[in-house]
């Protein structure tokens, strides 16, 4: 009996110890997060929340997860696929991507046949327009324009948002992307290698790479996706069953990505500086596309182009064999935890649904003392070691102020026009001018600066001209 009774105290002590092992194991709740941290337009959705911890603020510790620890763990992709692998095997519970990919990922969810599915639940960025795809051709190549591409090797990442926009500027050329061109799967950073060796004609790719192969000197942009009218979104993917089992959690993650969002807008220098630290990245390259009036638009709201633009991914995917069977986009996009975490973050989604208006420029221009009317015709100049970009009315007047700054020995970082068709920000120094009496318009083409000289008359000129027309020092020079 007394054997007995010593054996029960040891169980009895043995069930206490275990006892708060298990209720932790229970409580320890997983939140692993794929990023894209050099796919910068993913920067609210990634390396801004990683870094500065915002969902840690957000998560909740009241109510059912009085007693949870959280286990948040991040990882950082180049690419969508091996993204969709990891959330596949359930090693991750979100993920940011692409709209092409973000479809192959769902197929692969539904083919698995496993009851478990993945949601669509907000965008991070976009374009209506598709800017921010775009082709690039060797610094060195003498092609200007995508209709000279005709018999070329164009390199590109196969299934991604890119691919779907050199396909359609194919089709728009008439020509049969299996005979008039050869097209080659290569990633980003295995094209810039092949870019600076002449290994290739081309490569079109997504963000950044349009701008952060140009800024680099390795390539020249002929296309911009803009051009194309491909609708382009980068998004926010889930998996079902986190979403259903911690539908508070996926709202904590999305609040976080709103204060990211709102932390860009406001302060547009500081958060691309510290992305380049993040990202490797130029800061140059992060405020093209997080500045006011910036390449793409970032946008949490799940607008009706940017659905579209996943069901025309669903469809190319399948005419191009990448997915066999349908996918039923109308479940697969839901936005039942955009809009909780709008309201909980007191945004109006219903108003922010219809708002197409990219981010505006603030504050006056130096030359006018006046705020920018005509968002086309700005300039901005960062120059280095001052916090702010400098905003400017004109191309004219940003060159200028660019050239007087350089004489008083300050150095530029960068000098941004903008296409004035399109609307599109350009990198001053890579764009093409037309010049009517000392008043420029920039353009990304040569053919387009032509056909508006030949339009509204004016002479074509490139950067350098353009300086040249807006400084009568160097013009005396010449």
């Amino acid at each position: 009996m007394r054997e007995q009774m010593k054996k029960y105290k040891l169980l009895l002590l043995a069930a206490l110890l275990i006892k708060p092992i298990l209720s932790q194991a229970e409580d320890q709740i997983r939140i692993a997060i794929g990023t894209q941290d050099t796919t910068i337009n993913c920067a609210a959705g990634g390396a801004v929340v990683r870094e500065l911890h915002l969902l840690e603020k957000y998560l909740p510790h009241d109510g059912r997860y009085k007693q949870a620890h959280y286990d948040v763990i991040w990882h950082n992709f180049t690419s969508g696929p091996p993204l969709n692998s990891e959330l596949l095997a359930d090693k991750l519970d979100i993920g940011n991507m692409a709209d092409f990919p973000a479809v192959l990922g769902a197929s692969a969810f539904q083919a698995s046949n496993n009851g478990v599915r993945t949601y669509y639940i907000a965008t991070l960025s976009g374009s209506v327009t598709g800017a921010g795809n775009a082709v690039v051709v060797p610094t060195s190549s003498p092609i200007q324009s995508f209709s000279a591409l005709k018999g070329k090797r164009i390199s590109v990442p196969m299934g991604s948002t890119a691919h779907a926009m050199l396909l359609r500027a194919i089709f728009d050329q008439g020509w049969d992307p299996e005979r008039d061109v050869t097209i080659v799967s290569q990633a980003p950073e295995v094209a810039g290698s092949a870019l600076k060796a002449n290994q290739i004609d081309a490569h079109a790719d997504f963000v950044p790479f349009g701008e952060l192969f140009p800024f680099r000197g390795i390539a020249r942009k002929i296309y911009d996706g803009s051009a194309s009218g491909v609708t382009t979104t980068h998004g926010i993917q889930v998996r079902s069953d986190f979403a259903e089992k911690y539908p508070e959690l996926v709202i904590a993650y999305l609040r976080a990505t709103l204060e990211a969002d709102r932390l860009i807008r406001e302060k547009p220098e500081d958060l691309c500086e510290k992305l380049a630290q993040w990202t490797g990245v130029e800061p140059e390259v992060c405020y093209a596309f997080h500045g006011p009036w910036g390449i793409q638009t970032r946008d949490f709201s799940l607008k009706p182009e940017f659905i579209n633009a996943i069901r025309q991914a669903e469809i190319t995917l399948r005419q191009l064999k990448k997915t066999s069977q349908p996918l039923d986009v109308d479940s697969f996009v839901n936005d039942r935890f955009i809009r909780e975490a709008a309201k909980e973050s007191g945004i109006d989604y219903a108003a922010r649904l219809k708002d197409y208006t990219p981010v505006p420029f603030t504050g006056d221009a130096e030359d006018t003392g006046a705020p920018i009317s005509e968002p086309r015709l700005a300039g901005q100049i960062w120059i280095k070691g001052e916090a702010k970009v400098r905003l400017f009315s004109t191309p004219e007047a940003a060159l200028a102020a660019g050239r007087k700054e350089e004489s008083e020995g300050k150095a530029i970082r960068v000098v941004y026009v903008h296409d004035r068709q399109s609307g599109v920000k350009l990198f001053a120094d890579k764009a093409w001018y037309v010049n009517q009496g000392g008043k420029l318009a920039a353009f990304l083409l040569r053919r387009s600066a032509d056909d508006w000289a030949s339009k509204h008359g004016g002479a074509v000129s490139d950067y350098t001209d353009a300086q040249r027309a807006v400084d009568p020092a160097l013009s005396a020079k010449k």
